[in-house]
């Protein structure tokens, strides 16, 4: 190990025999905690080459057991994937769209990390809903239903698990290439033939700028690809939040709201864009044009409302709004003076969602599904002097004023209107 290390650090390259006998022995507990931790931030400081990161990948998905989703139903089965950001419910919208249109829908889902929501917390706000699905019964309810979301298999990639747990506590999460191997093993374990990949850019987002984000998607895109899994990659913005509604059940509501026709017009056109682009990976005929009139189609008939009823049903959840809990506070921020919103900073919404109990400052911090925040007014929008900014949802009085000390503070008023800015950055086909 210890030659590893020294190689690396010197900006060796690793064959994938060597990778793979690092991750064995550090998933066995041969190689110590602070070996491994040496070795991961040797290679923050050199990086990986592209042989290195497919070999890394592909150890860890050798690690634990793997689901041929397409294979077991007999058709392609499609999934999308989000690098974390601040109001971002998207699964819970576009899964029972792309599911309506005829194309299964089959995905693990995690937890919310830092200032980014979960979509597993988020679902689990409804009440009844089940997250722990054996694979057996993932497949089974894609197959009868279209759309399956469950938590990971706990034998699914163990190794990254280990290894992300390290990289948490040492400074080493950031690393593209680590995170680009991480996330792909997951994806392609859990037995998609073709993934979106929505990769945040901005304040809210852990890529800040759109070259870093482009990195990150060139280098799952390549992973996919020689696994051979067809992968699109989505540059979209998070300088702010997407949507209006920030935490559990507020999102949850958005999420159904939009499905049934409305929703906020960002999260709407969001949707719509990786709906588009899931139903023409799905199919060779299908064109991201026709693809978006499909997806259109679904909403404005009312089988995607369905859809998203007939999964919440099967996976135990009560589909009813009304049985979405309820924060006991819920107070308006006002504006303090009249002009146009000239930024919403993303990051400081999603610290004030987390600080009122919509997140977790560490692992294994209870959720409170009530509560969250309701971006009234986002970039762009003009407001009056007294006009509400936002909605803060919460506990207790003295969570309210907290958050919204936080929330004014996040809002930049200006006498002019801001330059517009698209949601879309790039897409990488």
């Amino acid at each position: 190990m210890v030659e590893l290390i020294e190689r690396k650090k010197d900006g060796g390259e690793l064959s994938a025999a060597e990778l793979e006998w690092f991750l064995a022995g550090y998933e066995s507990g041969e190689i110590a905690d602070y070996q491994a931790s040496a070795f991961l931030m040797a290679v923050c400081f050199r990086g990986l080459t592209p042989a290195e990161t497919y070999a890394l990948m592909d150890a860890m998905i050798r690690s634990g057991e793997t689901v041929d989703l397409s294979s077991r139903l007999g058709r392609r089965v499609v999934d999308k994937h989000s690098t974390g950001g601040v109001g971002d419910k998207i699964t819970i919208a576009v899964g029972p769209v792309v599911a309506a249109c005829g194309v299964p829908f089959g995905k693990m889902s995690g937890r919310g990390l830092g200032h980014t929501g979960g979509t597993l917390d988020k679902l689990e706000s409804i009440p009844g809903f089940r997250v722990e699905l054996t694979v057996d019964e993932l497949v089974e309810q894609t197959r009868e239903i279209g759309i399956a979301v469950a938590g990971q298999s706990a034998n699914l990639v163990p190794a990254d698990k280990k290894m992300y747990a390290l990289r948490d506590v040492t400074a080493t999460v950031d690393e593209v290439s680590l995170i680009a191997a991480s996330i792909m093993s997951k994806k392609i374990a859990a037995g998609a033939s073709a993934l979106v990949l929505d990769v945040k850019v901005g304040e809210g987002a852990f890529m800040r700028t759109v070259e870093d984000a482009r990195r990150l998607a060139e280098e799952m895109k390549a992973l996919g690809e020689r696994a051979r899994m067809d992968v699109v990659c989505v540059l979209s913005d998070m300088n702010q939040p997407l949507g209006r509604a920030v935490g559990n059940a507020v999102e949850v509501r958005e999420a159904v709201e939009t499905v049934s026709g409305g929703g906020p017009e960002d999260f709407r056109e969001l949707v719509v864009d990786a709906a588009a682009q899931l139903l023409a990976l799905s199919d060779l005929e299908v064109d991201e044009a026709e693809g978006r009139r499909r997806a259109e189609a679904a909403i404005a008939d009312g089988s995607a409302r369905a859809t998203y009823e007939r999964w919440i049903l099967a996976q135990g959840g009560d589909p009813d709004l009304a049985a979405l809990p309820v924060a006991p506070v819920v107070r308006e921020i006002r504006s303090p003076t009249a002009g146009f919103v000239r930024e919403l900073q993303a990051r400081e919404v999603g610290m004030a969602a987390v600080d009122l109990g919509a997140g977790r400052h560490r692992a294994g911090d209870p959720v409170d599904h009530a509560v969250g925040v309701i971006c009234s007014k986002k970039r762009g929008d003009a407001v009056q002097e007294g006009e509400p900014l936002a909605e803060i949802h919460a506990r207790t009085d003295d969570a309210a004023s907290a958050a919204e000390a936080a929330l004014l503070a996040a809002y930049e008023i200006g006498a002019e209107p801001p330059e517009p800015r698209p949601l879309v950055l790039e897409v990488i086909r």
